[in-house]
Parts: C-alpha cells; sequence; structure tokens
C-alpha cells in the first residue's frame, strides 16, 4: 500500500502522519456545492485570507478550505500560527469539502457585481473548483482536503469574556509600542495577564519596544482570575483587531500557557502563543516625577505635527522647552532649518522648575493619539525616562524614554 506523508496541525503547530491513498480517495468522492450572497462570501473571505502567509514554502497553506455542512458553510484558513476559522450562510448547499486559492478566490468574488449571487460547484475528486456569478465562470485548481492541517486547540484552562469595546481599547492603546526587533522576540506582542491595581484586580495590556512602554488596564472579567501571562504575537494582535472592528457585544477568550481563542459572532481565531518570559516591565515605570505638565492633548499633537515638519528623518527629536505656564517645542534640520511654536495661556499648566527635553516626534504622536481631553507629562529631569497619562485617568499609563537635544 502507497504511504504518503500528510501535513496536519497539533496545538498550531503541524507534523506528519501516514496516510493511504485509499483515505485520500474517501475524502475526495462527496460532492461540495453552494449559493451564497457575494456580499457576505466576500466578508467572510477577506477575514480569512488576512491569515494566509503571502510566502510560504507549503502549497496548501495558500489555500482555504471550504467545508459545507447542514447548509452552512465553514471558510477556515492558516499559517500554522494562527487559525481563523468562520461560518457562513449559504443556499442550496450540498454538504462537502475542498480546498481552494485564497488570494485568487478572495479577488474573484470581489471583483464581481455588488448583489451577485456566487455558485461554488466540486464534483470530488481532483476536478477543479467551479465557481459562477451571472454570465462569468471560472474553474480553480484545488489541493486534496486531508492536506489541509487539522485545526486542533487543544486544551484551554481559562474562559472568560470581555466586551469587544474594552478588548479594542486594551490593542489599540498599547500595540504601538510593540517591539519589531525580532533578537528580542519576547517583546514582539502584548503581554497579558491579571494584576492588583490600588486594591482592585485588573485584566492589565503591556507593550514595550526598549524607547517606549504602554500599560493599559480593564476590570477582571470573571474566570479570568489566575490565568498565565501570556505574550500574545503582533501579527494575532494585529488580525484580531480587525475582526473586532464591526463586532460589539462580549468576546470569548479561552487560553492556556501556549495558545489563546477568540470567539466573535460567528468567527473563532486560535494563535499561539509567543514561548518566552515578559521583562519585569515595573522597574522602568517612573516613580516620584513630580514636574507636571498639563497640556490640551490636540493642541499639542497639532503642534508636534507642524514643528516635525521641518525634518524628514524621524529619529530627530522635538524638543519642549517648558516654564511656568509656557511649553515651547521646536525642531532643527542641518538641511532644512528650524521650527517652533509656544503654547501657553489656557492650553499649558506648568508651576514647577523650568526644564528642557526632548523626545521623538512619531513617539509623542503615538501616545498622544491614545489620550482624549488632556494629556500629563510627568518629568523627573531632562534625561530620565517621562510617565505620560490622561489626566485624571489612572487606566493606561505611558512611559517614554527621552532623547539627546
Amino acid at each position: 500500500m502507497m504511504v504518503r506523508a500528510v501535513l496536519f496541525m497539533t496545538d498550531l503547530g503541524y507534523a506528519t502522519k501516514p496516510a493511504d491513498s485509499d483515505a485520500r480517495q474517501d475524502d475526495w468522492k462527496d460532492r461540495m456545492k453552494l449559493k451564497a450572497d457575494r456580499a457576505t462570501l466576500l466578508k467572510a473571505l477577506a477575514h480569512v485570507q488576512n491569515v494566509v502567509e503571502k510566502r510560504n514554502t507549503i502549497p496548501i497553506l495558500a489555500n482555504v478550505l471550504l467545508s459545507v455542512k447542514e447548509g452552512r458553510l465553514t471558510i477556515a484558513a492558516t499559517d500554522l500560527e494562527i487559525a481563523l476559522i468562520e461560518d457562513v450562510p449559504v443556499e442550496a448547499a450540498q454538504d462537502g469539502s475542498v480546498t481552494a486559492p485564497a488570494a485568487t478566490l478572495y479577488e474573484i468574488v470581489r471583483r464581481q457585481p455588488e448583489h451577485a449571487q456566487v455558485e461554488l460547484d466540486h464534483p470530488g475528486g481532483d476536478a477543479p473548483l467551479a465557481l459562477r456569478a451571472g454570465r462569468y465562470a471560472t474553474k480553480l485548481v484545488v489541493l486534496p482536503t486531508d492536506e489541509f492541517p487539522k485545526l486542533d486547540a487543544g486544551k484551554l484552562s481559562h474562559r472568560f469574556s470581555i466586551p469587544a469595546q474594552a478588548l479594542r481599547g486594551l490593542i489599540d492603546r498599547t500595540r504601538f509600542a510593540i517591539s519589531t526587533e525580532e533578537t528580542r522576540y519576547y517583546l514582539n506582542g502584548i503581554y497579558v495577564h491579571a494584576a492588583e491595581s490600588d486594591g482592585a484586580a485588573v485584566l492589565r495590556a503591556v507593550a514595550t519596544d526598549g524607547h517606549r512602554l504602554a500599560r493599559v488596564e480593564e476590570p477582571l472579567p470573571d474566570g479570568a482570575a489566575g490565568m498565565p501571562g501570556v505574550i500574545i504575537p503582533r501579527k494575532t494582535v494585529n488580525e484580531i483587531r480587525k475582526l473586532l472592528e464591526d463586532v460589539t457585544g462580549e468576546i470569548a477568550i479561552a487560553l492556556s500557557e501556549t495558545r489563546i481563542q477568540f470567539t466573535l459572532d460567528t468567527m473563532r481565531m486560535t494563535s499561539k502563543l509567543i514561548d518566552g518570559t515578559y521583562p519585569d516591565y515595573s522597574k522602568v515605570i517612573p516613580v516620584g516625577n513630580d514636574k507636571i505638565l498639563r497640556v490640551d492633548t490636540n493642541d499639542f499633537s497639532n503642534a508636534v505635527a507642524r514643528v516635525s515638519a521641518i525634518t524628514a528623518e524621524r529619529h530627530k527629536p522635538v524638543k519642549l522647552s517648558v516654564a511656568r505656564d509656557l511649553l515651547v517645542l521646536s525642531a532643527t534640520s542641518p538641511d532644512q532649518g528650524t521650527a517652533s511654536e509656544e503654547l501657553d495661556g489656557e492650553q499649558v499648566e506648568y508651576s514647577s522648575t523650568p526644564l528642557e527635553i526632548g523626545f521623538q516626534a512619531r513617539y509623542l504622536n503615538d501616545v498622544t493619539e491614545q489620550i482624549k481631553g488632556h494629556v500629563e507629562f510627568c518629568f523627573a529631569d531632562g534625561a530620565a525616562p517621562t510617565l505620560v497619562r490622561a489626566a485624571g485617568d489612572q487606566s493606561a499609563i505611558f512611559v517614554l524614554m527621552p532623547m539627546r537635544v
């Protein structure tokens, strides 16, 4: 009997298992047919095709798995790190399954007329997948369904729910600080864990790249107590944020020390976690910074944008010169010249000793984009880390390392 190797997923990894040719033929006997609304199908394909790795050496990972059962289509995609499954209601369905190239299928459906009905028909075997929409017709090359990785999340020990809005806030206010430096891989994600803040139990999200740090808290959901601290990879963070865009209500989260799973409406995303130890971030959060600058967030961020326009070099600092109720922002470019802007009066509150300090303009903007109303900068001196927060809000704090000016 002929033996071949088939990829399958265990705990979102992959290995090999033997499979005989007769089993392969059994998988290919069923005919799959369905008719779906173009808009509904397109939305689901847009979600799952984002997970597909654009460059990979395993052909099956460029495909999505289409499975029809009891009048419902399930679309699945994976890159062996993340798996996304979405259920789609369909009409005139016949149970069966097939794989198809994700990017090609998405583009074909996207280019159909807005109210088109899309029909998919796969007779089985190695026959192509037929797609029709009105007078349009095409046939797509398929790969065997038994080569598609098995999407098994394993045992997930902790389960809880969190409002979609709260999860969006945790992500939006931290992901900008995720490191892209691959050598410190344990910083390439958001560290999420249960903690205590001022006597209250909280769910805390932290990200840092060594130059800035973001720490955001939400009340600890029921069921999250005792959860392990986990590092959610950057790609997973970005993909789950896209899915949250149109979602309301509660998001179910299940996790273990190695995997995390999010369930949103008809979608379920499972991801590996980063295997590493997150550093003790509390050591870099300054305590006792008593020179407080309070400024309107919009006025400040607009001034930073105008002043920093003088230089195209992103690493050049914007200097903050602070005196009593006065803030002067300035930047210098050897090739372009200088720029400065003053904020005073009702825009600025500062009553401590004069101080000069510099920061990257992009870092200042990344932080102030997360703050509404008034922002507070808590300084120690012109060379020490600065604590940044929204006035009157202790749920989120940010730390910026200064630059020499």
